[in-house]
């Protein structure tokens, strides 16, 4: 090896000890009954967020961070629809790792997943952002909504890596890693503006509120003059109103094209996902839509999602 490409190489070493440094010490590895997992404290006080799969039927367990410290802890709130779970251990002292933005991210970025794969606790693994916008769809009940924005990586994830942390160059956690079965990729849930209401409300209220709208609809482009003079490029085509349903009410009606809703272009049935949370029940949500070559103003009132 030249001694350029061993400088090469110590320096990445270099990158990867300090960034895997921040993160490790904050990571638990879970043991409940029959199953097992990581989860990543970021408070102070003891909340630590894992994967809603990881905890699944759970009530309590275990928690041992990188210190040796092992400590009981109980689930505060999971939503299977977002893959994201809180629990609370029962001995707080782990630093809390600083939550950072996947919304940042680029695709070729060094990222450093941290866990417990296989029982092998304080795992690290280094590898970079493949790809961003992915989706993955979650299932609860008769439920399915599709997580959107999933970061795909190419660090190792394996069984046991689930709900541990994937940090960026920085430090910062930007992703809660998903090791999911028959995939055979590295994802991770990622840290943004929707994922932090979502944690907020779990750990307010142990569980998240849904708003319901009452339609379903498949993005087509818009007409290029409209396209132009919003530039939106798509919007969402309904294809399903539920009768007495607040879009029904609010008199959205099939083939029409929703351009916004709530002041924000609505271009995929990810972006109107985004808007259906527990904020927007009861709320009066305005919605522009295109029917017949005219843009048509609607007011509809969601409801929560049961």
């Amino acid at each position: 090896m030249s001694t350029d490409e061993s400088e090469a190489l110590d320096a990445y070493s270099r990158i990867v000890t300090g960034v895997a440094g921040r993160p490790l010490p904050s990571v638990a590895a879970l043991s409940m009954r029959g199953s097992a997992g990581s989860a990543v404290t970021f408070t102070n006080d003891g909340f630590l967020l894992t994967n809603a799969h990881v905890v699944a039927g759970a009530t309590t367990g275990s928690a041992a961070f990188a210190d040796g410290v092992d400590t009981p802890f109980d689930v505060v709130g999971a939503d299977a629809l977002s893959d994201l779970a809180v629990v609370r251990v029962h001995r707080a002292g782990a630093p809390a790792a600083p939550l950072g933005d996947a919304d940042n991210l680029r695709i070729g970025q060094l990222v450093v997943a941290v866990g417990n794969p296989m029982g092998l606790a304080g795992s690290v693994t280094a590898g970079v952002v493949s790809g961003l916008g992915r989706s993955l769809p979650a299932r609860d009940g008769r439920r399915v909504r599709v997580i959107d924005n999933v970061i795909q990586t190419d660090a190792a994830l394996n069984p046991g890596n689930s709900g541990g942390a994937l940090a960026d160059s920085a430090g910062q956690v930007v992703g809660i890693n998903t090791a999911v079965a028959g995939y055979g990729l590295g994802l991770a849930v990622p840290i943004n503006e929707t994922t932090r209401s979502i944690i907020g409300e779990l750990v307010a209220t142990g569980r998240v509120r849904r708003a319901w709208l009452g339609v379903a609809g498949l993005p087509v482009p818009l007409p290029p003059n409209l396209a132009a003079r919003l530039g939106q490029k798509q919007g969402l085509r309904v294809v399903e109103v539920v009768p007495s349903s607040p879009a029904g009410l609010a008199g959205i009606y099939l083939g029409d094209l929703l351009v916004t809703a709530g002041g924000r272009p609505v271009s995929s049935v990810q972006a109107l996902q985004r808007l259906m949370l527990g904020p927007a029940i009861g709320v009066d949500l305005p919605i522009t839509l295109l029917r017949r070559n005219a843009l048509v103003d609607v007011v509809a009132l969601p409801t929560e999602l049961r």
